[in-house]
C-alpha cells in the first residue's frame, strides 16, 4: 500500500511554474515599477501629503525642502486676480497684470525651468509658501554676499543712506530726488543739522528686524522674538503700546516718519508740537529719519521737526534720508520688478537693513487681502485704512521678498511666532 501511494505521487508536487509564488514576486516588480513612474511623474503631490501629516520642521537643505524652495523659484510671474484687487484695495491697475521680478535664477546646482515664464495665480503662490512654512529657515551665506555686494556697488548705505557733514559738504547744491529741477543750497544753518558721519557702519549688528504695518502680524505673538532683536527697525510711528506690543514688540532703534504725517497729524508742527514730542516718547530714545529731500514740499517740515526736538532738549537723533541714496535704491529695486511712483519705507530700510546687518528678519510685511491661508485681514495691525492708489507696488516688494526668503538671504514671517 505505501508503495502504491507513492507510485502515485504528482510529480510537479513542490515546485512552482508560474504558481502563486511567482504571481506574487511578478506582481510585486510591477507595483514597485508603478510607484516608481508615480514618484517621477507626481513627486511633488507625494512631498506635500507626507508634509500634510508631519509635525516639525525639516532642514533648509533637506530633498523635501530643496524641492519646496524650487517651486517657488519656479515662479517667474504672478498673476494678481480682478477679485482680490477690488476685495483688498489693491492697486486696481494692476488687475491681472504679471508681477514679473528679474531675480537671480536658481543657484548652482539646482533645476530651473528653462526658457519662457512660469505664470502662478496668488492662491497658488499662497499653498506652494505654506508648504514651505514647515523647512526651517537658514542663511544661505552665498547667496547673501552676492546680494549685499550688489547693494554695496549700487547704493552703500554705511556711506549715504543719511545726508552727512562728510558726505554733503557746506556750499553743496543737493539736488532734490523727485523735484530733480530744484536745488537746495546747503547753508551753514542746514549743515549743522547733519551729523558729522554715518553713525552705521557695514554688518554692524548681526541680527535685524524689519517690522511692517500690515495686518498679517496681528495675533502673531511675535513681540518678545522681535525685541530679542540686535536692531529693531519702524515705519511711520506706528502704534506699539500694551494693544499691541504682544504682536509688534515695542523695541524700536530706528523709526521713519513721512513728512505726510507731520502734515496731517500735527498741523505741521506749526501750533502745538508736544502732541507731537509725546507720540515720540513711547519709541524711547529711537533714532528718528525723514525724507526731507524727496521733494521741496517736505523739507520745511523735516526741519520742524528736528528744531522742536531740539527745543525739548532731547538728545534723540534726527537724520535725513541722502536723496541720492533713495534714487539708485529705486533704480536697484525697479530691475528687480518694483517699478513704481514711490518704494514704501518698509522696502527703503529692509534695503538698508541689508547691508548693516549680518542676518534681517522680517515681520508684519504682506500685500494681500488675506493671509496665506486664504483668511482675510485688515491692511494694517492697527486699522483698515488702504493706501492711496498707483503710489507703491506693494505686491512686487512682497513677492521679491518670497524669493529672497527662499534663496536664504532673508527670513520673511508671516506667521505666528512660537
Amino acid at each position: 500500500m505505501l508503495r502504491r501511494k507513492m507510485g502515485y505521487a504528482d510529480p510537479s508536487s513542490g515546485k512552482d511554474i508560474l504558481g502563486n509564488r511567482s504571481l506574487c514576486f511578478i506582481f510585486i516588480c510591477a507595483f514597485g515599477l508603478v510607484t516608481l513612474l508615480q514618484q517621477i511623474l507626481y513627486g511633488k503631490n507625494y512631498i506635500k501629503r507626507y508634509l500634510e501629516n508631519y509635525e516639525g520642521s525639516f532642514e533648509y537643505n533637506s530633498t523635501a525642502c530643496r524641492e519646496l524652495r524650487q517651486e517657488i523659484m519656479d515662479v517667474k510671474v504672478l498673476t494678481i486676480s480682478v477679485l482680490a484687487t477690488h476685495l483688498g484695495g489693491l492697486n486696481p491697475t494692476l488687475g491681472t497684470t504679471p508681477m514679473v521680478p528679474n531675480m537671480a535664477g536658481p543657484s548652482k546646482g539646482e533645476l530651473g525651468i528653462a526658457g519662457g515664464e512660469y505664470r502662478v495665480k496668488t492662491s497658488e503662490l499662497f499653498e506652494r509658501w505654506r508648504n514651505l512654512q514647515v523647512c526651517h529657515w537658514s542663511q544661505n551665506k552665498e547667496e547673501t554676499s552676492n546680494f549685499k555686494m550688489s547693494l554695496s556697488r549700487c547704493c552703500n548705505a554705511p556711506a549715504f543712506l543719511f545726508t552727512t557733514k562728510r558726505n554733503t559738504p557746506a556750499g553743496t547744491k543737493l539736488r532734490y530726488e523727485v523735484d530733480t529741477s530744484g536745488i537746495l543750497p546747503i547753508t551753514t544753518e542746514v549743515f549743522k543739522m547733519f551729523p558729522d558721519d554715518m553713525p552705521y557702519s557695514k554688518s554692524q549688528y548681526k541680527k535685524c528686524a524689519v517690522i511692517g504695518n500690515g495686518g498679517i502680524i496681528k495675533n502673531s505673538k511675535c513681540g518678545k522674538e522681535i525685541d530679542s532683536a540686535d536692531f529693531v527697525f519702524r515705519c511711520n510711528i506706528p502704534p506699539i503700546n500694551d494693544k499691541y506690543s504682544a504682536d509688534v514688540g515695542t523695541k524700536t532703534d530706528l523709526v521713519t516718519i513721512n513728512p505726510s504725517i507731520i502734515t496731517e497729524r500735527f498741523q505741521k508742527l506749526e501750533k502745538w508740537r508736544r502732541p507731537f514730542f509725546e507720540v515720540l516718547q513711547n519709541y524711547e530714545n529711537s533714532s528718528v529719519v525723514l525724507p526731507a529731500f524727496y521733494n521741496t514740499r517736505n523739507t520745511d517740515v523735516s526741519f520742524r521737526v528736528k528744531y522742536m526736538l531740539d527745543d525739548f532738549d532731547s538728545q534723540r537723533g534726527v537724520f535725513f534720508f541722502h536723496p541720492q541714496y533713495l534714487l539708485n535704491v529705486q533704480r536697484f529695486w525697479a530691475v528687480q520688478g518694483v517699478r513704481a511712483k514711490r518704494l514704501s519705507s518698509g522696502l527703503m530700510l529692509v534695503t538698508a537693513a541689508l547691508e548693516m546687518c549680518e542676518e534681517v528678519h522680517l515681520y508684519g510685511f504682506w500685500a494681500f487681502p488675506m493671509n496665506p491661508s486664504g483668511i482675510f485681514i485688515t491692511h494694517h495691525y492697527y486699522d483698515n485704512v488702504k493706501p492711496r492708489p498707483g503710489f507703491h507696488a506693494m505686491p512686487h516688494e512682497i513677492f521679491n521678498f518670497i524669493h529672497m526668503h527662499t534663496r536664504g538671504i532673508i527670513n520673511l514671517h508671516t506667521g505666528p511666532c512660537t
